[in-house]
């Protein structure tokens, strides 16, 4: 991206602070700018503020009984702090939560079609934007009529990945997509991720505990620690810093 003029701001989160039950302090200090077409990674070791920051963006902070109790966020320009989960999922913020969340007892095709019903798609429309994904995941159509409790862990994230793509979203929050899954499966998940980006103009914010794969697909990315971010840099720069896992573990003071 050297030499380009950045892309223009979608996301703007500026000095949010989050708080559990109004008094547990779940972010203290995050702010971070997301472009159209970029992918950003959010890293950090485990309770770092990942998390919470994905859900500050997409409203799902309320579910847990936290607030933003500092700062904004400006989605495509507008303040969007406060405003209900379903509402921000209309305006195409859509968020595939850490776990691989997916309706075990429907169909892998079933779960997909529930991503369409937030557009109201006409029946062609469906039926074009399921090949589409089809033929991004061709694993899940070789699953389409399996529950999909009965698929794999790397199915079942490409699944939820999936369907929110058929959301048709202005930006994707991934949160953790390799946990637990083997390496290979992580790969082909990310160049998948990749692709969609280059081909289409998919913007994601991932947040990753994997420094390697995230720094590989990236264009930018920000260390969290403790709540807060620590360091921001593009994905070639932090590649290169050697003291980066000792700043991604919260060592760096130390």
């Amino acid at each position: 991206m050297t030499g380009q003029s950045p892309p223009s701001s979608l996301l703007e989160v500026k000095g949010i602070e989050v708080v559990y039950d109004g008094a547990i302090l779940g972010v203290a200090d995050v702010s971070l700018r997301l472009g159209r077409g970029e992918i950003v990674a959010l890293l950090g070791a485990n309770g770092a503020g990942k998390s919470t920051t994905l859900k500050a963006i997409s409203g799902l902070v309320v579910a847990d009984r936290a607030l933003v109790a500092r700062g904004s966020i400006h989605f495509e320009g507008e303040d969007i702090v406060g405003i209900a989960p379903n509402l921000l999922a209309q305006r195409g913020i859509v968020h595939v939560l850490e776990g691989r969340h997916v309706f075990g007892h429907l169909t892998v095709e079933e779960n997909l079609r529930t991503g369409t019903f937030l557009r109201r798609l006409s029946r062609r429309d469906t039926e074009r934007d399921l090949e589409e994904i089809y033929a991004w995941f061709p694993r899940l159509k070789t699953k389409r009529r399996t529950a999909a409790g009965l698929t794999s862990g790397g199915e079942q994230q490409m699944l939820a990945i999936g369907r929110a793509l058929l959301t048709r979203p202005h930006l994707v929050l991934l949160d953790e997509p390799s946990m637990g899954l083997a390496p290979i499966i992580v790969d082909e998940i990310f160049e998948i991720i990749a692709g969609l980006n280059r081909e289409k103009g998919t913007t994601f914010l991932v947040a990753e505990q994997n420094i390697g794969v995230s720094l590989r697909h990236a264009h930018r990315g920000y260390v969290l620690d403790s709540g807060k971010v620590v360091l921001s840099a593009s994905a070639a720069e932090l590649r290169q810093r050697e003291d980066l896992h000792e700043i991604y573990l919260g060592l760096a003071s130390a």
